[in-house]
């Protein structure tokens, strides 16, 4: 495990390095596309009988990394605290009707919505997919990836209040869509439906009990910031609530995302105000800049590095092009019309529609759901596709999202 993390971590810090003195994109951005342009030439050079030992070496590497597990029970809980550490608390209050609407309705209709527009449009393009298996692309693929979001938000240039919303919904909604694909997982594997009640009392219990949670964990982490006065055993403090409390998430199955963004708002408002001193605030805020930075960056050269292990037919190749206008027009009819209509009542710049439709990025979070699902043909589809959507608002949507923002609302 040691060698396997050192590898990776020196896979990125290479990476970040000839992006930052050759590429110049940002640096989540630039590393993935180094990476996955670089597994693509592996691809061409093995098909070619050339650096064959390579291909290999990367294939045996990628193999040996269980990427749902790695984020879903490692990254996840680091980078939802650290997020959810500089958001502005008194600020996202203002938003919280709608931020709720979209993480919960919002995810709810777009996984309705992506789930049956495959299932319908599928078919056309010589791909058959069961509706079980349709909705469980559109419960994985319909949260924004706080991870991406957050990243790339910083050089967008947004209105404040827009950003607020954007990331409020992007730490939220993951948590939602998570609990949303277990049901359907839960479907699938146990072939019966629960009722609408069995349905809600799930959702309660894991979003409801992991709101909770991170409500008690956050405090409790507080309590024990205010009584001390020393940096070190502080950003340990927080650490450990984190890492601990994750995991004990887990063992009372609550929504552990949920918790963590909770927590990380408890700890970077009531707790940045009222339980740090200034020295602390300030190791505080660098070593969790430096988690985000550093996981952010070797979780995205992984999602590049996975091309290797996707395998696409020419109708998955298709119908990925189908999925990723799919998963735009939903977020387009659950996100960025609501948006629209409402936009003097929730008080936001004219033309924020379009930012919060294009600004949906997909990331890490959707294609460790997709390779958690059981081994065959359905799944290797739904890989195919996540991957392609990802990939796609990553590198297009990432790259462009600033200048739909300045061309869409005022900039700040």
């Amino acid at each position: 495990m040691l060698n396997i993390a050192a590898v990776c971590l020196v896979i990125t810090a290479l990476l970040a390095y000839l992006n930052h003195r050759f590429v110049g994109m940002p640096t989540t951005i630039g590393v993935m596309a180094t990476a996955l342009v670089f597994s693509l030439a592996l691809v061409a050079l093995n098909a070619l009988r050339v650096a064959r030992d390579l291909h290999q070496y990367e294939e045996s590497l990628l193999r040996s990394i269980n990427f749902s597990d790695v984020l879903m029970q490692g990254m996840l809980s680091l980078l939802l605290f650290a997020g959810a550490l500089h958001v502005d608390l008194s600020e996202l209050k203002a938003y919280r009707w709608p931020v709720g609407a979209l993480a919960v309705l919002g995810t709810l209709l777009s996984t309705l919505a992506v789930g049956y527009g495959m299932w319908f449009v599928l078919p056309l393009v010589g791909l058959h997919l069961p509706l079980i298996y349709c909705l469980l692309f559109g419960a994985l693929i319909s949260p924004t990836d706080p991870i991406a979001v957050m990243g790339i938000l910083k050089s967008a240039g947004a209105p404040k209040e827009l950003e607020l919303v954007i990331a409020g919904e992007s730490l939220f909604n993951d948590g939602v869509g998570v609990v949303i694909f277990s049901l359907l997982l839960g479907m699938l594997e146990s072939g019966v439906a629960p009722t609408p009640g069995q349905g809600f009392e799930l959702l309660l219990h894991e979003a409801g009990g992991g709101l909770l949670f991170g409500l008690v964990l956050g405090y409790v982490t507080f309590r024990l910031l205010k009584s001390v006065d020393n940096y070190q055993v502080e950003v340990l403090l927080t650490l450990a609530a984190v890492t601990g409390g994750y995991a004990l998430a887990g063992e009372l199955h609550v929504s552990g995302p949920l918790a963590m963004v909770v927590a990380g708002l408890i700890i970077g408002n009531q707790g940045r105000a009222l339980a740090m001193s200034d020295t602390t605030r300030r190791y505080l805020d660098m070593f969790w800049e430096l988690i985000d930075e550093i996981l952010n960056a070797t979780l995205f050269v992984l999602i590049g590095m996975e091309v290797l292990l996707v395998a696409f037919s020419a109708n998955e190749l298709v119908a990925a092009v189908v999925a990723v206008a799919v998963t735009l027009l939903a977020r387009l009819l659950t996100v960025g019309l609501p948006v629209g209509l409402l936009q003097r009542v929730l008080k936001l710049p004219q033309g924020s529609w379009r930012v919060m439709t294009w600004g949906g990025l997909r990331g890490g979070i959707s294609v460790a759901l997709a390779l958690s699902l059981p081994a065959g043909m359905e799944r290797n589809t739904v890989v195919a596709l996540t991957y392609s959507v990802v990939v796609f608002s990553i590198l297009a949507q990432g790259l462009s999202i600033g200048y739909v923002t300045r061309r869409s609302v005022a900039p700040r």
